[in-house]
């Protein structure tokens, strides 16, 4: 795939602010088809760093609130000014699964490699995420994923820097699609591999954040034939 807006961004500042695979090069493959238009606000949802949320921004113009619990607002928000940012992004330091908004909030939900470490409860998108949309409003989802469920018998090359907690919270397409085919709130559009899979976790392999050297070793050990990037879209009944 060809990341033409990605590839507009400071190369430093985006490997100084990577927290895993590369999300801006990930976010514009999720809104490849998707048109975001600027009177929209949106949830960026786990942003980290908020490299997502100044990519949703400057592309689309949306009023982003930039929601993450390991990164403070204040980070975030010092950053966001740093770009001129900060009348457009809105930086809240919150937990998922106590979000403090309004129900018929959002027009969007975006979550970049951050919605399997919370969404993984069968109740947790008709109890607390979709309530935030308006009618019509779109869930847009990259996790990291598997090509098949191993969790019966998890190869070798992939214990070798990740411990059972971390290889529980991916999961395949097909066990996406039967865990989210349970809400009543929410209409599945689309559930896929993503194609930047190689390319994302190459980069961030290559930046010197301590979480990517540990993950070296296994991905350098071949682990990475079992994985995958998972497309998630859906829209709210």
């Amino acid at each position: 795939m060809e990341y033409t807006k990605s590839k507009k961004y400071d190369k430093k500042f985006i490997m100084n602010n990577m927290m895993g695979p590369n999300s801006i090069k990930m976010l514009e493959e999720l809104l490849w088809d998707i048109q975001l238009k600027p009177d929209m606000r949106v949830i960026d949802l786990g942003c980290g760093k908020g490299l997502t949320s100044i990519f949703l921004a400057k592309e689309f113009g949306v009023q982003v609130f930039a929601t993450d619990l390991w990164i403070t607002a204040t980070e975030n928000y010092n950053r966001f000014q740093s770009l001129n940012l900060e009348n457009q992004i809105i930086p809240i330091y919150a937990n998922a699964l106590e979000m403090p908004y309004a129900n018929g909030f959002f027009d969007a939900v975006i979550s970049v490699d951050s919605y399997h470490y919370f969404g993984r409860d069968d109740q947790y998108m008709d109890a607390g995420l979709a309530l935030l949309l308006k009618k019509d409003g779109i869930i847009v989802l990259a996790i990291p994923g598997l090509k098949e469920d191993i969790h019966d018998s998890v190869p070798e090359e992939m214990t070798l820097y990740w411990d059972a907690e971390d290889i529980d919270t991916w999961h395949s397409c097909q066990w996406w699609r039967e865990l989210l085919g349970k809400s009543q709130e929410i209409e599945i559009e689309s559930i896929k591999e993503m194609q930047g899979f190689e390319e994302c976790w190459s980069d961030w392999l290559l930046c010197e954040n301590e979480y990517a050297i540990s993950d070296r070793a296994a991905m350098e050990a071949g682990a990475g034939k079992y994985m995958n990037l998972i497309f998630i879209l859906a829209s709210r009944k």
